[in-house]
């Protein structure tokens, strides 16, 4: 295939391009990263092609182009897009989601931020109800208008199409009109002392989260021990609980405890 075949074929010439960068897209994330000339090999286009995909895909916040490259991992001041994160550290988020719905009751209201790790919480929900469950995550309002025995309240804002959620200032004022029984959530980065995000809004509903929620449970998978990540949301200690698998190294495990944080370590 060519760059000018690309764009003819029996398929609309609309339609073409938009195929081929989602193709693009789906590879991106199932890889972390790519080339731009290993994209020219992968689909049979020119350089000039590619590039014009990968702006698309920027713009769009799928990736973020880099010298002679592009990627869908996350970086200290860019989050990840969401269809890259909900391909990665499935076990340990699993694992972590079975523990924090042990902490679920029927008849409490339970607040969800957009983390894919609270995500995974949602499908445990079912044999708890009934609940009331606030969020401000579209695929977790998806899943959660199929539970007929679930309260649903969702925290509407900005519209993100990098984390399909809602933030900004109008989320941070919906939750913050809330006081729920139970925060689960996670966050992109930790230090031995603190939990940490890339994005300032993204930063600005998580605190109105923390400050609306009697219980504040952080789930956290060892990788997020090795990042870095711009903005400080909190310390560790104003959450009650912090979950991390037990792939977490030790004496990173260690240095949580040895600053205050309640940390329970959980088996993959």
């Amino acid at each position: 295939m060519t760059a000018s075949s690309s764009d003819g074929g029996a398929e609309a010439p609309a339609r073409r391009p938009a195929r081929r960068q989602a193709e693009i897209a789906e590879y991106v994330v199932q890889h972390g990263s790519a080339t731009a000339h290993e994209l020219v090999e992968a689909f049979g286009v020119s350089l000039m092609t590619v590039h014009r995909d990968l702006d698309a895909l920027e713009r769009q916040g799928v990736v973020r182009k880099y010298r002679g490259g592009v990627t869908a991992q996350p970086t200290s001041v860019f989050e990840s897009n969401v269809a890259y994160r909900l391909t990665t550290a499935q076990p340990q988020k699993q694992a972590l989601a079975r523990r924090a719905r042990a902490m679920v009751e029927p008849g409490m209201s339970v607040m969800l931020d957009d983390s894919t790790s609270a995500l995974a919480v949602v499908p445990l929900l079912e044999d708890v109800t009934p609940l009331t469950v606030a969020t401000n995550f579209l695929p977790a309002v998806s899943q959660l208008t199929a539970m007929p025995d679930v309260r649903l309240i969702v925290l509407g804002g900005i519209y993100s199409p990098t984390h399909d959620s809602f933030g900004g200032v109008p989320c941070a004022e919906a939750v913050e009109a809330l006081q729920t029984d139970l925060l689960l959530c996670s966050v992109s980065a930790v230090s031995s002392t603190h939990a940490y995000h890339q994005e300032q809004e993204i930063v600005l509903v998580k605190r109105a989260m923390l400050r609306s929620a009697r219980t504040r449970v952080l789930l956290i998978d060892n990788a997020k021990l090795r990042r870095t990540a711009l903005h400080r949301l909190a310390p560790l200690t104003d959450f009650d609980l912090v979950l991390v698998d037990d792939q977490a190294p030790a004496e990173q495990v260690a240095a949580l405890r040895d600053h205050g944080a309640a940390v329970e370590v959980v088996p993959v």
